[in-house]
């Protein structure tokens, strides 16, 4: 029997709806979702199994125009690689955004040995004729991609464009083993979801300025208990990351613990604490211990 598989990797601007995207392939919430830009960090494959077949999707972060700091460099770096190690190229453009990415527009129109598929995401927000519109605009701008107007939010085309993914993969033999659906550990999942309810929580540049760390994870039959730190960029962010009396991190530590459980499957005892890592996101040695390492 013939076997397929390969890497189909994400790539688009921030908050083009890449991770609800790989959600909705993937069949499991592995990548935390939010209304706010530049919610995925790191790069997260996602693996879809059938009997004849395996699909390794990557959701990467969005791409940063202008770097502010090294972790923005080191994330553009997770997207430079799904460039190069895709045999799949899925492109995620908001139809309701006017402004093109120019940069990657050029990269993408040199690619001659790849298939690439861009997305027209969102058009539940757009009319018939914004639809027929971009999908004009990009059939020009990239002739030989193939252009899928869809709406990951709300499951429109997904099913369509799995299939069509599927008849562009080569025969290869799985990559992974058959019984995995992540390259990531609970560890990893439990921390993003700690830092999905960050964004959702806090306001301004608090979600921006913190990353999450699992210290400690210990598994019984019935109970997983959690230490975890969430590490600020400076004194002021831990104050507001506590709140008054502890007031916002127990909010934290109770939509957190949550959705864990439900994940996991679980009780889940969670025990939060807050450090200062001043500027971190510049630190080298840092963003290596948090594992920003393409």
């Amino acid at each position: 029997m013939n076997h397929k598989a390969g890497y189909v990797n994400i790539i688009g601007k921030p908050n083009v709806g890449k991770s609800t995207l790989m959600n909705e392939f993937v069949g499991e919430k592995i990548s935390i979702v939010t209304s706010k830009a530049q919610t995925t960090r790191h790069r997260i494959l996602g693996i879809v199994n059938g009997e004849d077949f395996q699909i390794v999707f990557s959701d990467t972060p969005g791409i940063i125009k202008n770097p502010a700091y090294k972790m923005h460099e080191v994330m553009n770096q997770f997207v430079n690689v799904a460039f190069i190690d895709a045999d799949l190229i899925l492109y995620v453009v908001d139809i309701t955004d006017k402004k093109i990415d120019e940069k990657t527009l050029e990269r993408l129109q040199k690619i001659n040995d790849i298939p690439i598929f861009v997305l027209l995401n969102k058009i539940d927000l757009s009319d018939q004729d914004g639809v027929v519109a971009a999908v004009n605009f990009w059939q020009n701008a990239l002739p030989a991609a193939t252009i899928f107007p869809i709406s990951a939010l709300h499951h429109a085309n997904i099913t369509h464009i799995f299939d069509c993914i599927l008849e562009k993969l080569p025969e290869c033999p799985p990559y992974f083993p058959k019984d995995e659906f992540t390259d990531r550990s609970m560890r990893f999942f439990i921390s993003e979801i700690i830092r999905e309810k960050i964004l959702l929580i806090y306001k301004q540049e608090i979600p921006y300025s913190v990353e999450v760390v699992v210290d400690a994870y210990e598994e019984s039959s019935k109970m997983i208990n959690i230490r975890a730190t969430i590490y600020a960029s400076r004194d002021s962010q831990k104050a507001i990351l506590i709140g008054k009396a502890g007031s916002a991190i127990k909010k934290l530590g109770i939509m957190s613990r949550g959705d864990i459980e439900e994940f996991t499957g679980k009780k889940i005892f969670l025990d939060l604490n807050v450090k200062v890592s001043k500027d971190w996101r510049d630190n080298e040695e840092t963003l290596r211990n948090f594992s920003y390492e393409a």
